[in-house]
């Protein structure tokens, strides 16, 4: 978004504000105050913007002493409306734009100034987004919802899908042509046009003829919020990679060594990425190793459930607090991407190890969920996944014009 719309969104916003006064206080307003708008310059203070508006040095100190005004608040660009009444030169109301959204609004009175940070309304519908994949997920959302959605809001819808599915599906390398999703989420209307995506409702994505459900359910006996269409959690077992951001450059299975050019198996993949990018644990588990291990260079081995255990080579460091016998939780950054070890550039070793036998991880982590809703509670998980797909074929919009302002403090 441009400097010149976020500045035009932000005086609306501020504008918004003046419109939420009473009809008979906003008569009064017109008749008895004027304002000023003015924005923060590069290399100037709320101070040299205020004393433009008429308010001395000593009162806009005073005025801005507030523990309302947050220093990291305080940016260029940020709108400063004044206003003052007809028959006094100073102003008497202060009003910054801390976001879209907020403003802190500073009074004068015979006291002193007071501030109060006021949060404007967001509306709240929903919307469901369909798309076929051609190359990866980010275009297919890209081209499924570029009518409705700007791009960093179509990025982070793609950003939410992408997390709900992780311990499932593998973006990077799952995905085929031909392949489909379609998703509800919840999308917020913010002052003067600004939209965000929030809370996903329901999903469904079908990949290669498998239709894999993400249905919303409280159970009892089974932890997890989501589900798919058996009842079995989505967020269960092992995350698919260990990577946000990844490339694999090299599978399991035989290969010639880049470092020492022979063949030999490789048995585990590389994953290309920056260097200094976090690693994740896949799992929950205990750390078994964390050190240098020769040719893997810097290494983590964690031990998780069931005999299984996962291994991260060649990092550029570790991430706090991973040492030998410290618990880790899944998604948890175990250290950094680097090129220690026999390595020719920054990239990920990533093993897994089934009873001390080395897997192929797409295979060894693809169906590692936990038991599913149980017998007692089918009918009611039934009942919530009907609706739920029912959902995603119908045009109903399932949240309409909820304009809670504790929205946007979300």
């Amino acid at each position: 978004m441009s400097f010149g719309r976020t500045r035009a969104i932000a005086y609306g916003a501020m504008a918004l504000f003046f419109v939420l006064e009473s009809p008979v206080q906003a008569q009064a307003s017109a008749r008895s105050q004027r304002e000023r708008f003015d924005t923060l310059g590069s290399r100037e203070t709320l101070v040299h913007v205020l004393g433009r508006a008429g308010i001395s040095a000593r009162d806009a100190r005073e005025a801005l002493s507030t523990k309302l005004l947050e220093p990291g608040r305080i940016r260029v660009g940020m709108p400063v409306t004044t206003r003052s009444q007809l028959t006094d030169s100073a102003p008497t109301e202060i009003m910054l734009g801390l976001a879209i959204d907020r403003i802190l609004h500073l009074k004068r009175s015979g006291a002193g100034w007071t501030g109060e940070v006021v949060n404007l309304p967001w509306t709240t519908d929903t919307i469901t987004v369909s798309g076929s994949v051609r190359t990866h997920l980010y275009a297919a959302v890209n081209e499924a919802a570029r009518a409705q959605l700007d791009a960093s809001v179509r990025d982070r819808l793609t950003d939410a899908l992408a997390s709900l599915y992780e311990f499932r599906v593998d973006m990077s390398r799952d995905l085929r042509v031909g392949d489909s999703f379609t998703v509800m989420a919840e999308r917020q209307h913010g002052p003067q046009g600004a939209v965000r995506v929030g809370k996903i409702v329901t999903a469904t994505m079908k990949l290669s003829g498998q239709t894999i459900d993400a249905i919303q359910f409280k159970s009892s006996k089974v932890s997890g919020e989501w589900f798919d269409g058996e009842g079995r959690p989505l967020r269960s077992g092992f995350l698919r990679a260990p990577l946000e951001l990844r490339r694999i450059t090299s599978g399991f299975g035989m290969r010639r060594h880049p470092v020492l050019g022979t063949m030999r198996r490789h048995e585990g993949t590389d994953y290309g990425a920056s260097a200094g990018a976090p690693i994740r644990a896949i799992g929950d588990g205990v750390v078994i190793k964390a050190g240098w291990g020769n040719g893997y260079g810097n290494m983590v081995d964690i031990r998780h459930p069931n005999g299984f255990v996962s291994r991260y080579a060649h990092l550029q460091g570790f991430a706090r607090g991973v040492t030998s016998g410290a618990r880790i939780s899944v998604g948890k950054t175990i250290g950094y991407v680097g090129a220690t070890g026999l390595a020719t550039a920054p990239h990920l070793h990533f093993e897994v190890l089934v009873r001390g036998a080395p897997r192929d991880p797409r295979i060894a982590l693809r169906n590692t969920s936990s038991d599913p809703i149980p017998t007692a509670e089918r009918k009611a998980f039934e009942v919530a996944r009907n609706e739920a797909r029912q959902l995603l074929v119908s045009t109903v919009r399932v949240a309409t014009a909820d304009t809670s302002a504790k929205r946007s403090a979300q």
